[in-house]
């Protein structure tokens, strides 16, 4: 059926009088687990299903959506898409124009082992639970809490160019978190990362792999530990940045400039506009020579939440280089906005939440590349610095220029050696210093694609997931002090 919705809306579109129609069925099922001290916070699973129709007529672009899957919902759903991109002609500067691209028939599923959706859902629940008990055995922990996270996509595009792609994607995650409360003071661990754990684009393997009760009793001794832990000096330093807190950095500081929309004042929602305006482009020295970010969304980079075969215009999955040894040298582009710039093709960036979202410009997995240093060697190499791990807060300006990040723990390093462990470290900069000032990057070993589930942008809001390949890097005379002091 989905193919025969697909098709009634394209035919409508054309004989309503559009020049180009896509059309988007998207089946969502999605699965969410929370529990808090030992009991079920949140159990929900839902399921969506619907049609999304983009157009262009008059030179203008119309979108609408419907879930009323019937010939005559979709026909309706469709001539009011044609309808809206003819009002939205009264007020155009241009025509709309796209960068060429090739016809693609297609069907395409991520590799995954177990179907999470065919475990039980006690079994999971039950996971979890053990965590919570392990975290809360500590004596300290006031709060235990865990999350898992699932969601199946099945999408249907169809354009009227002739394109024919069927998609299915099958995302996990899972994290925990124990929390400890002194007098005025909270402190906190999360594994294996803050803010939902770590997600990708797997199956139920992934969260056996990340073994949550085997690490619940650590991250609820870091977390006690943590209130008799001195405050991070503050000053100028060098620091380490684990993989994970890394990850963020390039999400908040090369991610969100580098849409070709945020740039071109089309979208400021969310996280602003950008500093990267285009005559940067080839020119600025975003990093330092070793500085090497790519854009990535082929399954062969890993399996991120950023990767697919297919955008949602129907671009193939690419790489493109963002930052080549230190250069500023791509943006992600949708067909549009490439066209407008003057580049040839759209680096395959266009995605929607669901089908009732119009398809946005949206980060795919934005990696820094490994380097070529063990991890014990760079700390060995390293006199006087602050490790600093596991993101905590963040801010960072409409322009992505200045920042300021908290994580959740941290360590001195001196003479070579991992010391005394530190609370409430944070450090700030502006982004090209920031990133100008990276000496050290350790290898492939050490390099682990995180997915950051919750990425919002645009009006109506949608979230996304992105994905950020890291290894621990370091950077040298970085302002760092004290957040969360008491």
């Amino acid at each position: 059926m989905m193919q025969d919705w697909a098709a009634w809306g394209i035919e409508t579109a054309k004989l309503r009088g559009a020049t180009y129609a896509d059309a988007r069925v998207m089946d969502t099922r999605q699965r969410e687990i929370t529990t808090k001290n030992g009991e079920v916070g949140t159990l929900l699973e839902s399921e969506s299903l619907g049609i999304g129709i983009r157009v262009i007529a008059s030179g203008s672009w119309g979108f609408a959506s419907t879930d009323r899957l019937t010939r005559e919902g979709v026909q309706a759903c469709a001539a009011q898409a044609v309808s809206i991109a003819k009002a939205s002609a009264l007020a155009k500067h241009a025509d709309v124009a796209l960068a060429a691209e090739e016809v693609y028939v297609d069907t395409w599923q991520n590799p995954f082992v177990k179907d999470p959706f065919r475990i039980p859902v006690e079994r999971q629940i039950d996971l979890l639970l053990r965590a919570d008990k392990e975290m809360l055995a500590v004596k300290g922990v006031t709060l235990g809490e865990g999350s898992m996270m699932f969601r199946k996509i099945d999408q249907l595009f169809v354009s009227s160019s002739g394109s024919v792609i069927h998609q299915v994607k099958m995302q996990s995650g899972a994290g925990i978190v124990a929390t400890s409360f002194a007098k005025s003071e909270i402190q906190k661990r999360s594994y294996p990362n803050s803010f939902g754990g770590q997600h990708s684009l797997q199956g139920y393997e992934l969260i056996e792999s990340s073994d949550l009760v085997g690490h619940a009793q650590r991250i609820g001794e870091e977390a006690v530990a943590l209130h008799s832990a001195a405050q991070c000096p503050e000053g100028t330093s060098t620091i380490i940045l684990g993989g994970s807190q890394l990850g963020l950095q390039i999400h908040e500081s090369v991610g969100h400039p580098i849409e070709l929309d945020r740039v071109l004042g089309q979208e400021a929602n969310f996280a602003g506009m950008s500093f990267l305006t285009v005559d940067k482009l080839r020119k600025l020295k975003y990093g330092s020579d070793i500085v090497n970010v790519v854009a990535d969304a082929r399954l062969e980079h890993g399996p991120g939440l950023g990767t697919f075969a297919y955008d949602d215009e129907g671009v193939p999955a690419q790489c493109t280089p963002i930052i080549t040894n230190g250069l500023f040298t791509g943006y992600l582009s949708n067909r549009e906005t490439a066209a407008a710039i003057g580049e040839t093709r759209s680096s395959g960036t266009m995605r929607t939440e669901n089908w009732n979202r119009l398809p946005i410009i949206r980060m795919t997995n934005i990696s820094l590349n490994p380097g070529t240093w063990k991890y014990d060697d760079l700390i060995a190499d390293t006199d006087d610095a602050i490790l600093m791990d596991t993101n905590r807060s963040w801010s960072i300006d409409d322009r992505r220029y200045h920042f300021q990040f908290s994580t959740e723990i941290g360590w001195e390093i001196k003479g070579g050696k991992k010391g005394r462990m530190i609370k409430n470290p944070s450090y700030s900069g502006i982004t090209t210093e920031f990133w100008n000032s990276c000496d050290a990057i350790c290898a492939r070993d050490h390099w682990t694609l995180w997915g950051t589930p919750n990425c919002g942008k645009g009006q109506p809001m949608q979230t996304m997931g992105t994905g950020h390949g890291a290894s621990p890097s370091r950077f040298r005379n970085i302002k760092v002090g004290v957040a969360f002091a008491k």
